[in-house]
């Protein structure tokens, strides 16, 4: 059931596993016969996010949602649209409050979730980390986490870098300083840049949390540094905003190198167009997906199936492989929210 839904979620299918859910077999799935789940409360599961508006967790959201609908749950998306971490505590302690059945949370603070997460599971409420974990050796007791290798993205980001540049002066943008979303990226990157001993000189800068914002201050840097060999970023916002200067100052063709992370459109177009070298995909579908399959699992088992650390991975997406990206609007990488079964390219 759970590949069917990955391969496009039509809404036949998805008819077909609600049915699957209520413990009815359905005669008319494409597939045959899915597997059946026993009659159940239709449990609510909690999102907690930092940057609710932001683009990048658009296909998170349908990745919830689609998974809500195959196994008839409901869920809330809530947190802070700036990346204040009070805000996400205050949504985390309403959720423990309204007695959510599940919860997911990004865990961008290494210390400022651990008392919410104790006082939900000490409740008998789930909780798993999506997106964003909490350090090596944290006193967390989140029952797993859910999305990318942060730190080892970063350091074969870093190496990309060494192997492009070579040399000279190179910038990397990061959103919000000290985030545990995309810190431990900036943080790889820098130790792969150092362990390759190449004379490259990589400075870290702060954009900010709106995308507007961002690429204001991508441009101000490098109007400021015109003798820049590189323009990396460990966000989306960021990560278009390289794209964006890249093209109105033309820099591929003066020999600067370019890249990020995720699949905005107007990223994946310079990609294409030339303007930058590669973007980095963490499949965030499935950062909103996993959770809620994990929570439902979990309670469906009366605890047995306890949720276990998934990493979401890492494809270098360049102008050899963004074809498909581009060719194919969908929910996974939300550029569609139209249910659809995607042919394989």
């Amino acid at each position: 059931m759970l590949q069917t839904a990955l391969a496009g979620g039509a809404g036949a299918t998805l008819a077909s596993a609600l049915a699957a859910c209520g413990g009815q077999s359905s005669s008319s799935s494409p597939t045959g016969t899915a597997g059946n789940f026993p009659s159940h409360p239709k449990w609510n599961f909690v999102f907690i996010n930092h940057v609710t508006t932001n683009p990048f967790f658009v296909p998170t959201q349908y990745g919830i949602q689609d998974a809500c609908a195959l196994v008839g749950c409901s869920y809330q998306w809530t947190g802070s649209a700036n990346s204040i971490v009070k805000e996400m505590v205050d949504a985390f302690n309403a959720a423990i409050a309204a007695k959510a059945d599940g919860i997911a949370v990004a865990i961008i603070d290494p210390t400022a979730f651990d008392d919410p997460v104790n006082r939900a599971l000490d409740a008998g409420i789930p909780v798993v980390a999506y997106n964003a974990d909490a350090p090596a050796g944290s006193k967390n007791r989140r029952l797993a986490y859910i999305g990318q290798d942060l730190y080892q993205s970063g350091y074969r980001m870093g190496q990309r870098i060494v192997s492009l540049v070579g040399s000279g002066d190179v910038v990397g943008f990061i959103a919000t300083p000290g985030s545990l979303n995309i810190q431990p990226r900036i943080d790889g990157a820098k130790q792969a840049i150092l362990d390759s001993k190449a004379p490259i000189n990589f400075v870290e800068v702060a954009t900010g949390a709106q995308v507007e914002e961002e690429l204001s201050r991508i441009e101000a840097y490098y109007l400021g540094h015109p003798n820049l060999k590189g323009m990396f970023a460990v966000d989306a916002g960021s990560t278009q905003g390289v794209a964006q200067v890249m093209e109105k100052y033309n820099l591929a063709s003066k020999g600067v190198h370019g890249g990020g992370y995720d699949l905005l459109t107007k990223t994946l177009q310079e990609i294409q167009a030339g303007n930058l070298d590669f973007t980095i995909d963490q499949q965030p579908y499935l950062q909103g997906f996993y959770p809620v399959i994990q929570l439902f699992l979990y309670l469906l088992s009366g605890g047995l199936m306890v949720p276990s650390d998934t990493d979401t991975g890492l494809l270098f997406v360049t102008k050899e492989n963004v074809g498909p990206y581009l060719r194919t609007q969908t929910r996974f990488e939300g550029s569609s929210s139209k249910e659809q079964l995607v042919p394989r390219s």
